[in-house]
């Protein structure tokens, strides 16, 4: 540290403060001084189809002086207990109001000087906006009244209180999540540290529990909340033609500007933009790039980094797979996934599984309510989640450095939990009673979901359109990119809307089609055979929890002497055969285009680098995160205008794709992708005379690679090697070939960038934006969302 701060003072000793920096950057305190709540009215662009539904918040400003330690964990407790979970007593009465489709507003947000609290619904029709304002009151004045039960409130303590112990920042550095944790309150002239502890404040509000109960938490409702005056309620109706109005503004803006203009102030303006396009477009010099401090080639680590692994087939004659992963310390936490394979799940059923592995965790189970079940969770573990793994792997005795045909997969579902060693009973109990006991029929609460579903899913479309491009091109290539795409994608989307209507309609068959995957998961005869039981933990967790790991796999469900399910590594997937059929129908290689009201285009084209069989060197690695860093980055973002400009590629199927986020361009965004493979082998041709860039595109690659991860993190790394069938040896050649990029292999990967194999395009953006670009020759097939 010291030799750092050494470091740090070479630069910055000559600088010294601006004698008025400080007055100039303080956050002025902002009075509470609403004597009655206050209400906004306002538009959001909406589609010509899309349902005219409004969305509102109710928001407070919750203090104007600071608060201490204690009230500011306090509230965190408090905002856990009315909004963490789907059972918490504030969101679980909006949902189940069926007043709005999900929850909007985020509930607590304290990282800024002042705290504010925001709740509401989206997908409210326009004559309930006032129901639903009304109920947020209400329901917080009754909960003022009646506090919280017990079994709430240890459940809520018990979660935040891990998260904070374990202090899990998966692969973000700790060091950096400190720092930032620390802003909010040096930013504000106090002590850096004191955001970080929590160990006191804690200690004070469990003797306050003890001593009163509820009692803290409902003061706080009634003095934060319902005495708050200072509150708005902000309602968003839709408008069929704000996006035009906004354009049009624009517009007429642009035009008044120029009217007023000179021809040598447009001169000007001309001259300034090819002067900026010239300054954005040219090379650093040798000389500034040499002031950057950087690492060496040699300062890299030459051997790939293994984690620990272990693997007992069939258990204590369980019939189950254990893999364990012994860590130097994991803080007394044990982190278990219990594996179940799906693959006997119909095709036509792929669909229901990510409602169904919700319906899991979020209806009950057994003799457990949801609420009583989220409480069960809360108070015992550090959460347990269901989700699903469809993976490629490599067929036994197969090239690893090749592509494959995605043909031969793994399809998992994983109930994943983590608890401290004296837990782990409860955690394998919860397990094992979602698993077989979760409770199905739930009608209410799956409709409920599922427009949750639809929501969130509509949101992503205009939000995060490049996710939702790349996983729609996924699917024209690869079984396990049309799986991705009918459990997450633009179709997936389609299928919620017909599930909230089958649910509301026709329940009963819906109904049918969950218990039937359940008993084809749980089938007696052959789902052993497809279990596996995954830990991560340190030496003495693991020997603690040794008898409890022996108890769950007597009681798991299934025959331990029954038969055995295929060998997925010798054999093609069932879902194969019938999932490409589907692709041809569903998923053909053509350009489309999704319609959405947006300013702003979300441009995704993509292809196949390598044929099946082809080898696939490391050194791709190499030059896709050039292109994405560099000429990508520079193109796309600097000189184009988007957020993000990037690319993607696979080392295990072969598929590349280019993607950017929230651009304001479509058409000229292609041409930059369709260009990319000139700029590439000008690269190469520069790289060969400048070793230093190409050291640094290798350095930048090995950092991706060696990214820090959390104890988790580890064992899910070794879990997924494993499972993949991914060899060691493999691995180190991989490296072995980053490390040993030259210019050469730019001007490789540029060729094949030249001739990619059956390109294709999907973009998310508005109708304006397509219409233009097919003006500019890229015509596309185009699909309103909504």
């Amino acid at each position: 540290m010291y030799q750092r701060l050494e470091l740090m003072d070479e630069y910055l000793q000559e600088f010294d403060m601006l004698p008025d920096a400080k007055e100039k950057s303080q956050i002025q305190w902002q009075s509470k001084t609403y004597m009655e709540p206050k209400k906004e009215f306002e538009t959001y662009p909406a589609g010509a189809d899309q349902p005219e539904t409004h969305l509102l918040t109710v928001n407070w400003l919750l203090n104007d002086k600071p608060m201490t330690s204690f009230e500011e964990l306090t509230l965190g407790v408090l905002d856990h207990l009315l909004m963490g979970t789907t059972s918490s007593k504030l969101r679980k009465t909006l949902m189940e109001s069926g007043l709005g489709e999900a929850i909007t507003g985020g509930g607590l947000s304290d990282e800024l000087l002042q705290a504010t609290f925001s709740v509401g619904l989206k997908g409210v029709q326009g004559d309930k906006t006032g129901e639903v304002e009304k109920l947020i009151v209400d329901t917080l004045t009754g909960i003022a009244k009646d506090g919280f039960d017990e079994d709430d409130i240890a459940s809520s303590l018990n979660t935040i209180e891990f998260q904070m112990r374990e202090f899990n920042t998966g692969s973000f550095p700790k060091g950096l999540s400190f720092m930032l944790g620390s802003m909010s309150k040096w930013l504000y002239d106090n002590s850096p540290t004191e955001a970080l502890k929590f160990e006191r404040p804690l200690a004070e509000l469990k003797e306050r529990i003890a001593d009163s109960g509820s009692k803290i938490f409902q003061d706080m409702i009634q003095s934060y909340l319902v005495e708050n005056t200072h509150r708005t309620t902000v309602e968003l109706a839709p408008s069929k033609t704000l996006e035009e109005e906004i354009l049009k503004e624009e517009r007429d803006r642009l035009e008044e500007i120029k009217s007023k203009l000179s021809q040598e102030d447009l001169d000007e303006i001309i001259h300034k933009t090819e002067e900026l396009k010239r300054l954005q477009s040219s090379e650093d010099s040798v000389e500034a790039r040499a002031t950057i401090p950087s690492l060496e080639l040699s300062d890299l680590k030459r051997e790939t980094t293994e984690y620990p692994i272990s693997v007992t087939q069939n258990e204590s004659k369980s019939g189950v797979t254990v893999v364990r992963h012994e860590l130097g310390s994991t803080s007394g936490i044990a982190y278990v996934s219990t594996a179940i394979d799906i693959s006997g799940v119909s095709v036509e059923d792929i669909p229901l599984l990510p409602i169904f592995t919700k319906m899991m965790t979020q209806t009950g189970a057994g003799e457990y309510d949801s609420v009583a079940l989220s409480r069960r969770i809360g108070t015992h573990t550090g959460g347990v989640g269901v989700s699903l793994l469809t993976t490629a792997v490599h067929p036994e005795g197969s090239d690893e450095s090749v592509t494959g045909d995605g043909e031969h997969m793994i399809t998992k579902m994983l109930i994943q939990g983590k608890a401290t060693s004296e837990k782990v009973d409860e955690l394998f109990s919860i397990m094992n009673l979602i698993l077989t006991d979760s409770k199905l029929d739930s009608q209410k609460k799956v409709i409920e979901m599922l427009k949750e579903s639809r929501s969130r899913l509509e949101s992503s479309v205009q939000g995060a359109g490049h996710a939702v491009s790349n996983t729609r091109m996924k699917a024209r290539y690869r079984v396990g990119g049309y799986i991705d795409e009918i459990t997450s994608g633009i179709s997936y989307l389609q299928t919620v809307k017909e599930l909230v209507k089958q649910a509301e309609e026709d329940w009963p068959s819906l109904l049918r089609r969950f218990e039937k995957i359940r008993s084809t998961i749980l089938e007696k005869s052959t789902c052993r055979s497809g279990m596996v039981l995954d830990i991560t933990a340190d030496e003495k967790v693991f020997g603690d929890i040794q008898p409890s790991v022996e108890q769950f796999l007597t009681e798991l469900p299934g025959d331990a002497n029954g038969e055995k399910l295929q060998n997925f590594y010798k054999e093609i997937h069932p879902w194969v055969p019938h999932a490409k059929n589907m692709m041809a129908e569903f998923a053909p290689v053509k350009d489309e285009g999704f319609v959405v009201p947006t300013q702003v285009s979300y441009v995704g084209k993509s292809g196949l680098l390598y044929d099946e069989g082809e080898h696939i060197p490391g050194s791709a690695a190499v030059v896709a995160r050039y292109l994405r860093t560099g000429y990508l980055w520079d193109h796309v973002r600097v000189m184009g205008g988007a957020y993000g400009g990037f690319c993607t590629f696979s080392p295990f199927s072969g598929y590349f794709s280019f993607l950017s986020y929230r651009d304001p361009n479509l058409d000229k965004t292609i041409d930059v992708y369709d260009a990319a493979a000139d700029a590439l082998i000008a690269a190469a041709d520069a790289l060969e005379n400048n070793p230093e860039a190409l050291a640094t595109a290798i350095i930048g690659t090995i950092g991706d690679m060696d990214g820090a991860l959390s104890p988790d993190q580890k064992g899910a790394a070794a879990m997924q090697r494993w499972l993949i069938n991914e060899s060691s040896e493999y691995r180190q050649k991989y490296r072995d070939e980053v490390l040993n990029t030259k210019a050469s292999d730019f001007r490789e990967f540029a060729e094949r960038l030249k001739g990619l194999k059956l390109p294709s395009v999907a973009v998310v953006s508005s109708k304006g934006a397509f219409e233009t670009a097919a003006k500019a020759g890229k015509v596309l097939e185009l699909t309103d969302v909504y």
